[in-house]
This record gives structure tokens, sequence and C-alpha cells, in this order.
């Protein structure tokens, strides 16, 4: 098996703000693993939040290529089981290997990747598109630009409740708001007595990722669902999130890949937990990653590649909210020219 390792900056239609950072570029590295004449694609972000640059992927995966050149024709699972001692201390190196792995074996198959699963896609739910922050005129004419059914609107401003309050004139689409680790609890039960009357679905990570004691209280007693984010990052996080939240949301790159994410999604719904998948800015190549794992959701966030003004890859195709396959087989991804 080769290994290839190709770095991008992906430049965004639009400026993109969330309360911790803002972003015009968004630097990736796609991993290529090669058996014969079929290749299988995986993709990692840089993220400053967790430390990430594609530096640091880069090295680490170089330092392990020989190893993964050596295997064989394990199954995914396996893979990753062998990779995990190596890259535990870099789970978006893993994911990136991971999804290529994937993609390749599904090929090497014959199958798309959720029919290696055996997972059904007639019911899968359709992705919000997400608006940053920004002026509330600049928020309005990103909803124009692009009507949808679903919006994620960023918060985490002062102004949260007036700016939800402008957006809902301008549209009758379904809300759901992240205020990424920016309220209090007060904040957050006040704030979701507001949002629920302006018709927001749930709030995504409205607390700092580790502050325990105040998740118990806002799920105890907000009147709209709380799904975790930043405090879900690993699988023996779903544990931990149990009756602190009523969801989680998923990224691939913070858990390591398709393999782990896949278990993480099956393990909160024996918990009766809601179950959705976020994405980090990807191309289309982490995108079509993503819409294998659709059966097993209940909310999605893979808008990524709608945010960027050139893409480097084609696989899934996303129409007013609906995810659409590749004819193409594993996660459907072809690299540009």
């Amino acid at each position: 098996m080769k290994v290839a390792l190709r770095p991008y900056n992906l430049q965004l239609e639009h400026a993109f703000t969330i309360s911790r950072r803002s972003y015009y570029i968004q630097p990736t590295l796609i991993v290529v693993l090669t058996e014969g004449a079929i290749s299988g694609f995986g993709e990692a972000t840089s993220n400053p939040y967790y430390g990430i640059t594609i530096k640091k992927i880069t090295e680490d995966i170089n330092k392990i290529t020989p190893f993964i050149t050596a295997l064989t024709d394990e199954n995914p699972e396996t893979f990753w089981q062998k990779l995990y001692p190596h890259l535990k201390n870099n789970l978006f190196a893993l994911c990136a290997l991971d999804m290529a792995y994937n993609d390749l074996y599904a090929r090497k198959k014959g199958l798309k990747l959720h029919q290696l699963w055996q997972l059904n896609p007639n019911s899968n739910p359709l992705t919000d598109f997400t608006i940053g922050i920004d002026s509330t005129d600049k928020m309005i004419s990103k909803m124009k630009e692009l009507p949808w059914p679903i919006y994620k609107i960023k918060l985490g401003t002062k102004d949260d409740i007036a700016i939800v309050t402008a957006l809902r004139k301008h549209t009758n689409a379904i809300f759901r708001v992240d205020a990424n680790c920016g309220w209090t609890v007060d904040e957050t039960i006040k704030n979701a007595k507001k949002l629920k009357d302006l018709g927001v679905e749930f709030i995504e990570q409205p607390l700092k990722a580790d502050n325990w004691d105040g998740h118990k209280k806002v799920y105890q007693n907000a009147v709209l669902p709380i799904v975790a984010d930043e405090s879900c990052i690993i699988e023996s996080d779903v544990d931990k999130c149990f009756t602190h939240f009523h969801g989680i949301n998923v990224k691939l790159v913070k858990c390591g890949g398709l393999t782990p994410a896949k278990r993480m999604l099956e393990k909160a719904q024996k918990l009766g937990m809601k179950t959705m998948v976020g994405c980090m800015t990807e191309s289309t190549v982490g995108i079509s990653a993503i819409a294998h794992l659709l059966p097993l959701l209940n909310y999605v966030d893979m808008d990524g590649a709608l945010l960027l003004k050139n893409d480097i890859a084609k696989g899934v195709t996303i129409k007013n909210g609906m995810v659409l396959y590749a004819d193409t087989l594993g996660t459907g991804v072809q690299l540009l020219a």
C-alpha cells in the first residue's frame, strides 16, 4: 500500500467567524492510500483550538509510513486498532488515514461505504447550512444568498437573542444555534426560553467543555435540547455526556475517524441520546465520508464544502439540504485536477 500526502489551503467564500476566531483560509491535508489501481481518500483540517497544524499531521504520518505500507488486507477496524498506538496523540492524523482506508477497503469490495456497513440511506436527515457570526445585515444577506431549510447559527455575542430575532423575520427555516462555549449556565437557561419561541430546534455546546456541573444544571433546566460538541471528543466522552446532554455531535477529526465515530454514534443510540455529526470546514473529501454515516444520525452539519470558494474534489452533492451520493464506490470521492 502506498501513502501520498497532499496539502491544500481551502479558500472560503466568506470570512467564517465563531465565538473563538475568524478565518478566510482553512488549511487541510488529503491522504491518498493506493493499492494497485485503486485509491482511497481521507482528510484532516488544521485547528488552533486543538493545537493541530498540517505540519504536525504530516510529520506524524510520515513517521509511521513504513508501518502503514507493510499492512496488507486488514479490515478497517483492525487497521484503526493497529494505527491507534502510534497516533493516539494526533487523532486528526489518524482520522485522515482511517477515512482513506475505509474508502479504499469499500472500493476493493466493490461497494459504497454505507453498503459495506449495511446501512439504509432511505431516511437520511437533511444537512443544515451554517451562518457564522457577523453583522446582522451580513448574516441576513448570507441567508438570502442561499435559501435553505435548516440554518445553524453561530452565536456567543452580547446580542445573540437580537440576532436570532432579526434573522427569524426573513425565513421560516428551522434554526439551530451553536454558542461554541460562549455562554454561562444562567444565560443558557434564559436564552433557551426565548430561542424556543423563535423556532430554534436545539442548542449546541453553550458552556465551556469541562463545566460538567454546569452542563448538568442546563440539562435539567433548559427548555431546549442541548447537544455536546467540545465536550464530546473521544469514545469515552459519550458516557460522560449521558445525563448531561440530550445528544452528541461527533467530529471525525477529533475522535480519530469514521471507525470510532460509528462506534460513538451506536453507543449514543443505545443510551437514548440524539446523534449528530458535524464538519470542520472540510472539502468534499471529508464531507463525502460523513455522508455514509447519515443513516445513524438525527441531525447533521456537513456544509463545509458549501462554504468554499473553490473545492478540490467531487463526491457527494447537496441540494437544498438533501445529500446525494456519488455513483462511484467507497465514499465516492474523486480529486479534481
